[in-house]
Parts: C-alpha cells; sequence; structure tokens
C-alpha cells in the first residue's frame, strides 16, 4: 500500500511540474499581464532647477483622477525637491 502512494505522489509531482512548464511557456506566448509591452515614458523639468526626468505614463494616468480641468500633473523633483511639470515641445503651451 505504501508503495502504491508514493508511485501516486510521484506521478503527481510530475503532473504538477509538467502543468506548471505548460502554463509558464503559455505566459511566454500570450503575455496576458503585458509584461513584455514596452513602457512609455513621460518627460518632466524642474521648475526649480530645470533637470528632466521620466515618469511611466501609467504613473501620470493615475493623477489626472484628482485634477481639476485645467491643472497639470506635478511631481516632485528627485534632484532638487522642487515641482516637476510635462516638459513641453513647444514652450508656448
Amino acid at each position: 500500500m505504501e508503495q502504491l502512494r508514493m508511485q501516486l505522489f510521484d506521478w503527481s509531482d510530475k503532473q504538477q511540474d509538467e502543468l506548471s512548464k505548460a502554463f509558464l511557456k503559455s505566459l511566454d506566448k500570450d503575455d496576458p499581464f503585458g509584461l513584455n509591452d514596452e513602457i512609455k515614458m513621460i518627460t518632466f523639468k524642474c521648475l526649480d532647477c530645470g533637470k528632466e526626468d521620466e515618469v511611466p505614463e501609467y504613473v501620470v494616468e493615475e493623477f489626472h483622477f484628482d485634477l481639476k480641468e485645467d491643472e497639470e500633473v506635478e511631481v516632485d523633483c528627485p534632484y532638487c525637491n522642487g515641482t516637476m511639470r510635462q516638459a513641453r515641445k513647444d514652450p508656448s503651451k
């Protein structure tokens, strides 16, 4: 009886390993979580020191929920703790 139980346990481990391998292979192929997607970065410029830093777009999008219509997303500068706003290609905007 013990031998049968050990055989079943061994078979179960092998089956589980195969299922795990198949699952991981499907993740590589299908990428359901978007792990292989390129992360779009948005450039922010500090109003105080003038340095630039990139922030992931998905982080910037989260700030839009709390903004009023005429407000811009502002983040803290990692260099001087100043205020950073999204850098504009056309400074008049």
